[in-house]
């Protein structure tokens, strides 16, 4: 049977942990237990953007939050971290103080998760900024325009990436770079896409976030992907594995291909593996064109009888993820 590590996203609840409100810390940890007692290892916490805001400050605020959770008994439990780059930390910017700010704010998120600790992934969208579509002259850039646009800032992002990898390696944090669909951010879109700019990154301590709905949503096709995957898995780039539906909602009954997804992973893969869920709350709701109802959230929402709560929703991918990890690893 698999052995590995199951995380929960806090995407569930929020996009912003609040180190400094001790309130929500208690918030917080009442949803860590809670969820740790449904059976999950660890939990992905979002770290947000903060223009202008005080790295080393920030750095200090979640040695707090890290220490309010051991002192509540949650000492053991892993933690991965959720960070993007914005149009204020811009590692692709033609600018070099751009550049040079977007690698220090990349350091502060590395510091962030190799204090949280335990599995010291850090993932998500750290090339180009999520949610960036390019223009020129106020008029959108696609297809060849937009490949042609994109690669010299691709070159200007490397170098970025590549010291931040060695700064990451010395405090044992790897780096998931997140490929996300179309529908949602520009570039990089396809697990290709993230191969091919690491070329010229020579430590695997910078790899790859491999999530379900974005490969279904933005990729080439099974083959290309298999192909894909095994070349990630060679160069031992694969950091971490996200379970999320198209829809983004609940796994209880979804559409994702599991033993195509997963198959190509599971035998060389002993990394955590993620349900991510966002919820209907306020601010994903016009980001991704939420139409589903929010799953309450207890001890926050008023309980609605006869619909599922948040914690109802991560029992059930809990589940569902175990069940195919089980059946596919004794295929």
């Amino acid at each position: 049977m698999p052995s590995n590590k199951i995380h929960f996203s806090l995407f569930m609840f929020t996009v912003d942990m609040r180190p400094d409100d001790r309130d929500y810390t208690k918030v917080l940890i009442g949803h860590l237990k809670a969820l740790t007692e449904i059976g999950y290892d660890g939990f992905d916490l979002p770290i947000p953007a903060r223009p202008g805001a005080d790295h080393a400050r920030e750095i200090e605020s979640y040695k707090g939050l890290k220490q309010a959770f051991d002192e509540a008994g949650l000492q053991n439990v892993r933690f991965t971290t959720n960070v993007g780059t914005t149009r204020d930390y811009d590692p692709t910017s033609t600018d070099t103080a751009m550049r040079d700010k977007a690698l220090a704010y990349l350091k502060s998120r590395v510091d962030i998760t190799a204090t949280l600790g335990g599995e010291t992934v850090m993932a998500g969208p750290i090339i180009f900024p999520y949610g960036m579509y390019p223009t020129e002259a106020d008029v959108p850039l696609w297809s060849d325009a937009l490949q042609d646009w994109l690669a010299p800032r691709y070159l200007l992002a490397r170098p970025v990436i590549q010291e931040l990898a060695h700064y990451a390696e010395t405090k044992g944090v790897k780096l998931a770079i997140e490929p996300v669909d179309h529908w949602e951010t520009a570039a990089p879109n396809m697990v290709s896409d993230v191969l091919q700019f690491l070329e010229g990154v020579d430590s695997p301590q910078a790899g790859l976030t491999v999530d379900c709905a974005h490969v279904m949503l933005g990729s080439s096709g099974p083959e290309a992907y298999e192909r894909d995957i095994q070349a990630t898995i060679a160069q031992k780039r694969l950091h971490y594995v996200h379970i999320s539906s198209l829809d983004r909602g609940s796994l209880a009954d979804t559409w994702i291909p599991w033993r195509k997804f997963l198959k190509p992973i599971i035998p060389n893969y002993d990394g955590p593996y993620l349900v991510e869920v966002f919820n209907a709350i306020p601010v994903f709701q016009n980001s991704l064109r939420l139409t589903r109802r929010k799953f309450w959230i207890p001890g926050e929402d008023q309980a609605e009888p006869g619909l599922p709560s948040a914690y109802d929703v991560a029992r059930d991918g809990l589940k569902k993820l175990r069940r195919q990890l089980d059946r596919l690893s004794t295929e």
